[in-house]
């Protein structure tokens, strides 16, 4: 009774539980799941009898990087087991669909693999970690993966930015940008105008303005901010929430800085004299920032 009860537990530990109060990393859960585990409970899955998770938008994988990890698998077998949840009719994959797509091209009938239980929500939010901490997204896409998780998993914005080791203001301004006119909204997921460009724009209110603004910053090359002084000088540009500018004795030449690599990295970060500082809350957390940074190598 006892074996049955740890055995239960061992497959029942959510999202929540594994993490406690950390930061969720995609990266992480498989390392967690696979460390934690006890090699009895790995087990031989036929590949007939997997499929997708039904929540994974990801749809292309890349062919030679598959046939690579194929030539791998057919000389040294699959290194690491692949993470599952069993459905009504056979498992879906929880993490590790990579290697079972290569594993038939190698030819290999079953693949080790560690069942664990997890909601349908929990199912979701995977996908999405997935996507968002794995994929390189454009910034709308990253917006819609925000949504999607708080809408579906009932969470406030600070919740969320906890529950993904990002700032606050990190996840209003990308939720900001869905506010926008279809128009611009394609021109930033182009990257053909900036994340500072499309702060500015997701402050005002009248769309036609809004995609002519867009459409003057790729035809005249505007800065950021010649965007701000062109939008707080005319009357006419209606904004959501009225600011009143209020003259402050700090040097405002670093703000863009600021904002700029704040929204890109995702954390706080201050220009002050000659100083850069960059603020992390965990190891994860710069962990995270030197990835984005190309400097975790």
């Amino acid at each position: 009774m006892e074996n049955n009860n740890l055995k239960r537990r061992a497959l029942g530990r959510g999202l929540e539980e594994l993490f406690n109060n950390e930061p969720i990393d995609y990266n992480k859960m498989e390392e967690k799941i696979i460390t934690e585990t006890p090699k009895e409970q790995i087990i031989k899955i036929s590949l007939d009898d997997l499929r997708s998770n039904p929540y994974q938008p990801r749809q292309v994988f890349d062919q030679n990087a598959l046939d690579e990890l194929a030539a791998s698998i057919k000389e040294h077998g699959v290194f690491q087991p692949i993470i599952v949840k069993k459905s009504i009719k056979g498992y879906e994959i929880i993490a590790g669909e990579r290697r079972v797509k290569a594993s038939k091209i190698a030819g290999l009938k079953e693949i080790p693999a560690i069942v664990r239980e997890f909601s349908d929500n929990e199912m979701m939010e995977i996908a999405l970690l997935e996507n968002l901490q794995r994929e390189n997204l454009n910034s709308i896409e990253e917006a819609m993966a925000y949504k999607q998780l708080l809408i579906n998993l009932k969470l406030t914005q600070e919740q969320l930015a906890e529950r993904l080791g990002k700032s606050r203001s990190h996840i209003t301004n990308m939720i900001g940008l869905l506010n926008l006119p279809k128009q611009t909204q394609d021109l930033i997921s182009s990257k053909k105008i900036t994340m500072g460009h499309a702060r500015v724009l997701s402050k005002l209110e009248d769309e036609e303005k809004i995609n002519s603004l867009a459409s003057q910053i790729i035809l005249d090359g505007l800065s950021v901010r010649q965007l701000e002084d062109i939008t707080s000088s005319k009357d006419e540009f209606e904004r959501k929430n009225k600011i009143t500018r209020v003259k402050q004795v700090k040097n405002h030449d670093y703000d863009y800085l600021e904002e700029e690599l704040s929204e890109k990295l995702g954390t706080k970060v201050k220009v002050k004299n000659t100083k850069l500082e960059i603020t992390f809350a965990n190891s994860n957390d710069l962990n995270r920032i030197l990835e984005i940074m190309n400097l975790n190598k």
